[in-house]
């Protein structure tokens, strides 16, 4: 092997961190997922072998145990892996979204907290992302502490609702005092949450605060307007 000259068997891997998934060919996707070659073949011949056998997705994802082992190069442990890996693409490919539940108002959202939250000693902020149905398809307690700006900062919380592609958040933390009214403090966090989901084009239903038998909803509080 030249020296410096980057292993055949690891182009794939490169160019798919180079260029993305979506570059790489069957070929190469293969290659990844075999991981190593044989004795015989370098793992980009054997990928090529196995698709020159099943030269459709489909006839390979219906390929038995058996057939796969007939390939020179792929032993049992290869074609158990190659097979786990075509059943979970085809349940991934069926997989939806969970759903956590359907927010329909404030105060039975706010009931519920209340019940989980009126024993927690510290403040916990839990934000709630829906889709544009109002059901819950992510749910995370972002910070425990005390909720100030410089703590529960808005980017942490648009940044999970990004990854679960949320259209609305409602965001809530609990007064361990047991008095919800809610503070300065918390009137900016909650404008900044605002103004960050109106430049982002995610809603911020509500800012639901807990305390111990009561609760304040700022969208309720006129806070909105």
């Amino acid at each position: 092997m030249e020296k410096n000259k980057v292993p055949l068997s690891s182009l794939p891997r490169e160019r798919l961190l180079e260029y993305g998934v979506q570059a790489l060919s069957n070929q190469e996707l293969l290659a990844i997922l075999l991981r190593t070659g044989s004795k015989k073949y370098s793992v980009m011949e054997l990928s090529a072998r196995v698709l020159t056998l099943f030269p459709s997705l489909y006839e390979l994802k219906n390929a038995s145990l058996t057939e796969l082992q007939q390939i020179s190069g792929v032993g049992q442990i290869k074609a158990i892996e190659l097979k786990a890996m075509m059943e979970l693409g085809c349940r991934i490919q069926r997989a939806n979204q969970p759903k956590l539940g359907k927010v329909v108002t404030s105060f039975d959202l706010a009931h519920q907290l209340m019940f989980e939250m009126k024993d927690f000693s510290q403040e916990h902020l839990i934000c709630l992302y829906l889709n544009t149905k109002n059901e819950v398809i992510f749910r995370k307690t972002l910070f425990v502490g005390s909720v100030n700006q410089s703590v529960a900062h808005p980017r942490e919380i648009f940044r999970e609702a990004v990854r679960c592609s949320a259209a609305r958040i409602i965001c809530s933390h609990n007064h361990p005092s047991g008095d919800p009214s809610p503070s300065e403090n918390d009137r900016q966090f909650t404008k900044r949450l605002k103004q960050c989901g109106e430049m982002m084009g995610i809603e911020i239903l509500d800012h639901l605060i807990i305390g111990s038998e009561e609760y304040v909803s700022l969208r309720e509080e006129g806070f909105w307007n």
